[in-house]
């Protein structure tokens, strides 16, 4: 199964492509979106969007996993953020792409096996089930590359949740 994951923002927008049978990850690319800050904010809409599109239609993944977005401060912020991560969504959609959403406790719990890790910890427990030399760059990066082992694991365990019910009933 080829995981997508991704990081939303609209300064950076990380993603991740792993490959995962069911027990290893094989990472495939990452990297992030860039935007630059002097740009209009629909001009930058439209960049992720068109770079969503073409990550989707290189590497044809089988499913994405993405952020859920949680804010308690800064709304301007947080709309802005809503907006990128909508027409990231609406890019996925649109490529007929099966979506899963993922807290970063979550997250956490799923590559660390602790909700309240640091973000150190989850970045270097990424690299390490990547087999990877160093941490990768950015850090939002990082981030989509752990959605993506994230939804390796939850889905791994609801197969196995399905398959143990049948046995059950």
């Amino acid at each position: 199964m080829r995981i997508l994951g991704i990081d939303p923002g609209y300064a950076i927008v990380g993603f991740g492509v792993v490959d995962h049978n069911g027990r290893d990850f094989v990472p495939v690319e990452y990297g992030a979106i860039l935007t630059e800050a002097h740009t209009d904010f629909p001009q930058r809409l439209k960049a992720i969007a068109d770079d969503m599109d073409f990550i989707c239609e290189r590497f044809r993944p089988d499913c994405v996993s993405i952020e859920k977005l949680f804010f308690t401060n800064n709304q301007k912020t947080a709309i802005d953020v809503a907006q990128a991560r909508g027409v990231t969504v609406l890019s996925v959609v649109r490529h007929g792409i099966e979506m899963f959403e993922y807290t970063p406790l979550q997250v956490k719990q799923a590559v660390v096996g602790y909700g309240r890790a640091e973000k150190k910890q989850v970045m270097d427990m990424t690299r390490r089930i990547l087999r990877l030399e160093q941490i990768p760059k950015p850090d939002d990066a990082a981030d989509a590359l752990a959605l993506a082992i994230c939804h390796g694991h939850c889905c791994r365990g609801n197969v196995l949740s399905k398959k143990l019910g049948a046995y059950m009933r």
